[in-house]
Order: structure tokens, then C-alpha cells, then sequence
């Protein structure tokens, strides 16, 4: 099992996009496990030619996500997936339900909002 990164200079996505999306569907994929150490920002953004400000954003934005966790000078690592983001998707769902009911929405009209909102991200 090893961390697989391209980069692709002319994509769409910006660089740091492109490094935590590919670690964010490597880890929930179960294709780098819980606990595996990834490469420090310096090491990762040499191996992919960088700058180390790129490789540092895509690592606080996967942190801030709950997909990986910061231990410090023992390295960073894949963290345990669902509990992190669960509680955030939960967390969100209540704030949404919350600002839905202070703006007067009934029920149905909030759950289409959340239902448009998912199609538009999700497809289908």
C-alpha cells in the first residue's frame, strides 16, 4: 500500500484540490488505511514538484475534514473515517435545520432544499 498522487498542471482543480482529493478518496476507499503514515508536506511537495505551501493547504483542508490527523512530530495519518465525519455531517444538518426553521421554511420545503443541494453534488 503506498499514497498514489498525480498532478495534473493544466486541470481544472487547482494543485492543493487535486492532492486532497485524491488522499480524501484513497482513504475512504479503504485503499490507504487507518494509521498509515503519509509523506511530511516537505517530502510529499518535493515528490511531486510543489511548493510545500500547496501540500501543506491540501493536508489542513483533509484535517479540517476529519480524513486525516496531525500527531504532531510523529507525522500525520489516515484517521478513523466515520466518526469525524459523521459528527460533522450531523453538526451541518442541525445548523441547516436550525437556519431553515428561522427563515420560516415548513418541512417539505427544507428537505427539497437539502434534496436539490444533494442532487446538484451528488448527481442522479
Amino acid at each position: 500500500m503506498s499514497l498514489k498522487v498525480t498532478v495534473v498542471s493544466d486541470a481544472a482543480d487547482a494543485p492543493y484540490e487535486q492532492v486532497r482529493a485524491q488522499i480524501a478518496d484513497q482513504a475512504r476507499s479503504g485503499e490507504l488505511p487507518v494509521g498509515y503514515r503519509l509523506p511530511t508536506v516537505r517530502g510529499l511537495a518535493e515528490q511531486l514538484g510543489l511548493a510545500a505551501n500547496t501540500v501543506a493547504k491540501a493536508y489542513r483542508a483533509l484535517e479540517s475534514d476529519g480524513v486525516i490527523e496531525t500527531r504532531g512530530r510523529n507525522g500525520t495519518f489516515i484517521a478513523p473515517a466515520g466518526e469525524a465525519a459523521e459528527r460533522e455531517a450531523a453538526a451541518a444538518a442541525s445548523a441547516y435545520a436550525q437556519r431553515a426553521r428561522r427563515l420560516g421554511l415548513d418541512h417539505a420545503s427544507a428537505r427539497a432544499a437539502v434534496d436539490e443541494a444533494l442532487r446538484a453534488t451528488y448527481g442522479s
